[in-house]
């Protein structure tokens, strides 16, 4: 659902080495097993869903690392997963309150210069938010009608008016032979249904590109 490979976030999560220097991790991940493998909570799926898409805006990885470095000595560690980190794909930006009592403001952390709020573009403008931290993610938007909630269904992609995993509507569906069979089985809406296949076939659509 974040469109990046597996070789790239893992050397994000562990660090890696390039010509005989060392670069650290971009963020010690929340699950730790200690099996030398990869497992990415809810907000760790965000975060690295943001370091993608500041990096496919035209930032540099390193550009990226450096944001990040910046923006945690503001408002402490795993910056790239609250409501206070935008980019506009040259720079990136800090919300920040000037004064106790004002509107929050855009800093550019490379310049430390102001920015105005409109001309910045939400990198996490599919995410809701309690607060500044991630509350629930539209992976497709919300006009798709999927959402994972790290508190339903174990974090899996659900159907938003039933709360069932799309997963298991689509392979229904599937299963059934059409749409229409699958909601009866499963006594939901009709709509419910298309929304799951129509969301299953997206994101294998990009699996495959």
């Amino acid at each position: 659902m974040i469109d990046l490979q597996a070789p790239r976030l893992t050397r994000w999560l562990r660090g890696h080495e390039v010509k005989g220097r060392w670069y650290e991790p971009l963020w010690q991940p929340e699950v730790d097993l200690g099996d030398d493998k990869v497992y990415l909570s809810f907000r760790d799926l965000l975060e690295a869903r943001v370091a993608s898409r500041f990096i496919e805006k035209g930032l540099s990885p390193q550009r990226v690392r450096l944001a990040i470095g910046l923006a945690r000595e503001v408002v402490g560690d795993r910056p790239l997963s609250t409501s206070w980190l935008k980019t506009d794909g040259r720079a990136v930006f800090l919300k920040v309150l000037k004064e106790a009592d004002g509107e929050p403001e855009l800093m550019n952390l490379f310049s430390k210069q102001y920015a105005f709020n409109a001309v910045v573009e939400q990198s996490l403008r599919d995410v809701e938010f309690d607060g500044p931290l991630p509350h629930l993610w539209w992976p497709l938007g919300k006009r798709s009608g999927v959402l994972v909630d790290p508190r339903r269904s174990f974090g899996q992609p659900i159907e938003y008016e039933t709360s069932i995993p799309v997963e298991a509507l689509a392979n229904a569906a599937k299963a059934e032979g059409s749409p229409e069979l699958a909601a009866k089985v499963w006594d939901v809406p009709l709509a419910a249904v298309r929304r799951a296949v129509r969301f299953q076939q997206q994101i294998e659509l990009k699996k495959a590109a």
